[in-house]
């Protein structure tokens, strides 16, 4: 699949291996009242609060407008499914501090956030393709490093990080006290200079 078609012509079709055409596009400030409606939708039918941890309007408008991109699965033109990739900068979210990423490569640091995905299109393989494609734009844009955190008894999630090839660096409470594994992949290896 070509991520740059994605942002060329501003959306692009996945035809699942189940045969559904979801339109992908980076979602924008005028998409806001719908990852919000699907976040609260998904998140009131988890077995438990603590899964996930709840991101505020403030937090995906910042993203938005520069700290990240969102992107959003839509079938037929409702919201499915939406995934974040946030630039946290050289700021106290960074945590790349913890994973021993030296302080001049902070800014280079990408963390893949929050993905919700409606239960009508869960087992497709969203999770699995917002990864790839939040991989891809880091890279495009010069991130070193992507971070992402999970509860740990969220089996599914954990196998989708692991099988993109992250790796468990520890586990601490965080959002408030919710418990968190935090995954790491180094994303390029070769000497650069900054």
């Amino acid at each position: 699949m070509d991520f740059n078609s994605c942002f060329k012509r501003r959306a692009l079709t996945l035809l699942t291996k189940e045969g559904q055409q979801l339109e992908i596009r980076r979602l924008s400030h005028l998409d806001l009242q719908e990852i919000q409606a699907l976040m609260l939708d998904v998140i009131s039918r988890l077995p438990f609060q603590d899964l996930f941890a709840m991101d505020d309007e403030d937090y995906f408008l910042e993203i938005i407008n520069g700290k990240g991109e969102v992107y959003g699965a839509f079938n037929k033109g409702e919201l499915v499914a939406y995934s974040v990739l946030a630039f946290p900068g050289v700021s106290e979210s960074n945590l790349g501090t913890e994973f021993g990423v030296p302080e001049k490569e902070l800014p280079y640091v990408a963390v893949l956030d929050s993905t919700i995905v409606q239960e009508s299109v869960r087992g497709l393989g969203l999770q699995r393709f917002f990864h790839e494609l939040r991989e891809k734009r880091a890279k495009e844009k010069g991130y070193l490093y992507l971070y992402s955190t999970v509860h740990p008894e969220n089996r599914a999630s954990i196998n989708n990080l692991e099988a993109a090839g992250f790796t468990l660096q520890f586990t601490r409470p965080m959002y408030g006290g919710k418990n968190r594994h935090c995954y790491s992949k180094r994303l390029i290896w070769q000497h650069q200079t900054f």
